[in-house]
């Protein structure tokens, strides 16, 4: 009895609360009206009854209006009602019933959070039946749809130590979208970030990034959930740890996921941790390289000029490694028909390439003239562009010498000289390659 006055107060103090605010189209006829749905309290000794009459002043579409919100009123006492204190089965049919309410309207949603639904919900999720479960992920995702206040109010629950007990039992999981869905909406608190990367949440979004266990909506959703993770720097290890590394490393191959993956490997190479992951990965950096090249995807090109950008910087072993793989014409290529940023990334590496090159056939002895310039260092406005112009000179050299040797070609090949029109035929059907770097 003590619980349900203590239920019937927190909604008079709601209603009190509401006096005088419109969110949404029906939500002042839905505030009058609570009054004489929610606040009904029957003894069962025949005590006196508390009704407040609402009267319908208008046309038909007017009452018809209001008949819809005293159905909407109806089933949220009913729901609330059954979610607190009623059985197994009411409170399953209740939060189907919220899920379907909270959909509507955001200050539905909110009304909903003040009537204290979200800790019987969480509570829900532990339960050994899954009807229960998957019923009251679907609410709380519905009721922390747009909603900060809502979300914390979940983390406040204890949702994250009841999701993470889910996800210990084998063969025992809710569904695996809707979780998926729960998480990422719960990734954007920053409350929640630290504790998600130190339980086995992180390693069910690392698990979940597999096609054979999930599909392409579940994984685009792990990775968007994985970045927000990311974007804490001490979440770095707890990522490493988990082999995040590996299977990001290798979502590259597919064109969907890349981008966001190479969103979180960026996250991940400013920390000691991540960069060193990265760096000792058998994959890097030609799978690297290899996005650099595609053209059609130029978010993904400066991302991954990004990452090599960072472990080129000061290495001289990580830029032999590059130059091994063949990263000087990718590089080239990037400069001059990348975007506009990573035309900047691609011509620091070059940069950088250049320097090292400089340096390693500098003489050791006597006098040196000019200032010394290490690898790695930032470069300003003139100096790329000079790099610019370098870059081009030598293109034109290299297409220049090319055509060179094709008329060399052509001359010791034919004991007579070829005319004019053959020469210029021959020469446009030829196709020109750069020299390397």
């Amino acid at each position: 009895m003590y619980i349900k006055l203590r239920f019937f107060i927190r909604i008079r103090r709601f209603i009190r609360s509401q006096a005088g605010k419109s969110y949404c189209t029906n939500e002042p006829a839905m505030a009058e009206k609570a009054a004489a749905v929610l606040l009904d309290e029957k003894e069962d000794n025949g005590s006196e009854e508390l009704l407040v009459d609402v009267k319908a002043e208008g046309d038909e579409e007017e009452a018809e209006r209001l008949s819809v919100d005293d159905g909407l009123l109806s089933t949220l006492q009913r729901s609330v009602k059954e979610l607190h204190f009623g059985g197994s089965e009411e409170k399953e049919r209740a939060a189907v019933a919220i899920k379907r309410l909270a959909s509507g309207c955001l200050q539905t949603r909110r009304s909903l959070a003040q009537l204290g639904v979200i800790p019987p919900l969480v509570a829900m999720l532990v339960s050994k039946f899954s009807g229960h479960r998957i019923s009251a992920l679907q609410a709380l995702i519905e009721i922390g749809n747009g909603n900060y206040t809502n979300k914390a109010l979940m983390v406040e629950a204890g949702i994250l130590p009841k999701l993470s007990e889910v996800l210990q039992r084998e063969h025992d999981q809710p569904g695996k979208q809707e979780l998926a869905t729960l998480l990422l909406s719960l990734s954007t608190i920053a409350d929640a970030q630290g504790s998600m990367a130190s339980t086995s949440i992180m390693l069910f979004l690392i698990n979940m990034l597999d096609p054979e266990v999930a599909d392409e909506k579940t994984m685009e959703t792990c990775l968007e959930s994985l970045y927000n993770i990311s974007t804490v720097l001490d979440n770095s290890e707890a990522l490493v740890c988990n082999g995040a590394v590996p299977i990001l490393m290798k979502l590259l191959s597919e064109k969907a996921y890349a981008e966001r993956s190479l969103a979180i490997l960026g996250n991940l190479v400013v920390t000691v941790a991540g960069k060193n992951a990265i760096e000792s990965e058998p994959m890097v950096p030609d799978k690297l390289i290899e996005v650099i090249s595609w053209d059609t995807k130029p978010k993904s090109q400066e991302l991954a000029a990004y990452i090599l950008m960072i472990l080129a910087h000061k290495s001289s072993f990580q830029r032999d490694k590059m130059a091994e793989a063949g990263i000087v014409p990718a590089l080239l290529e990037l400069s001059l028909l990348g975007s506009p940023l990573a035309q900047k990334r691609a011509l620091r590496i070059l940069h950088w390439f250049k320097e090292e090159k400089v340096t390693r056939t500098a003489p050791h002895s006597g006098p040196q003239m000019g200032e010394l310039v290490y690898p790695g260092s930032p470069l300003t406005v003139k100096e790329m562009n000079e790099g610019r112009r370098a870059i081009r000179k030598m293109v034109q050299e290299s297409l220049h010498k090319n055509m060179e040797s094709i008329m060399k070609r052509a001359k010791s090949d034919c004991s007579n000289a070829p005319d004019a029109s053959k020469m210029k035929g021959l020469a446009i059907s030829t196709s020109s390659k750069s020299l390397p770097y």
